[in-house]
């Protein structure tokens, strides 16, 4: 080759950057995580995923390994973003600690309410189909559940201390009641297409907290 004839350029697309790639895979997490609050696992399959990530087909095992380590980074995902808002509203110290536990509620109840109660909560979707799912997902569903009722233990620890929950009462049982009853109420909300399961819930939790509806 002469010194004036330009090196042959390889044709195909650039590669990506490691910003894009982490774009990228951050784009698929996210239509994964929206799409698995509304069915189930079992039930959707990679292209629609790739679909709802406006993604081309054949990109997916690219970034994972197989839909079952998929759904593992959806888990930890979504765990990743319900902690950030349990925290933002279970340490709000300008509201005492139970009213932080009764404002939670009502923003989830909210939140569905603004998908039409289409959309559930993902950990719990996955854990209602667990017989037909990977048995990896298992311990990842249940370090999530214990995670939330670590949160709200000890939020309901603070109420205790500011005496609006009386002292003898056992406040990691009190996490778990509320998080296995608030679970079958989303449920049934997003069966009913209504509010009334979060509500009714609500109002039975926390009077038997209390002795008074909130």
């Amino acid at each position: 080759m002469t010194r004036t004839e330009a090196a042959p350029r390889k044709r195909g697309r650039p590669r990506k950057t490691e910003a894009e790639l982490t774009e990228t895979r951050g784009r698929l997490i996210r239509a994964g995580v929206a799409t698995l609050t509304e069915k189930g696992f079992s039930a959707v399959g990679i292209e629609e995923i790739l679909q709802a990530a406006a993604m081309p087909k054949g990109s997916f095992y690219y970034y994972f390994a197989s839909k079952e380590a998929f759904g593992l980074e959806l888990i930890a995902a979504y765990a990743g973003y319900f902690a950030r808002k349990l925290d933002r509203w279970f340490l709000d110290e300008t509201v005492q600690p139970l009213q932080r536990l009764v404002n939670f509620t009502e923003d989830a109840r909210d939140g569905m309410a603004r998908h039409g109660f289409a959309r559930g909560c993902l950990v719990g979707n996955l854990g209602q189909e667990m017989g037909t799912l990977p048995e990896s997902f298992r311990a990842a569903l249940m370090q999530v559940f214990d995670d939330w009722q670590a949160r709200t233990a000890a939020c309901l620890r603070r109420a205790q201390a500011a005496g609006e929950i009386a002292a003898g009462r056992d406040c990691d049982e009190l996490a778990a009641v509320f998080w296995i009853g608030w679970e079958g109420a989303v449920l049934r909300a997003k069966l009913e297409r209504r509010a009334a399961p979060l509500e009714i819930f609500a109002r039975g939790y926390f009077a038997g907290l209390t002795g008074n509806a909130p």
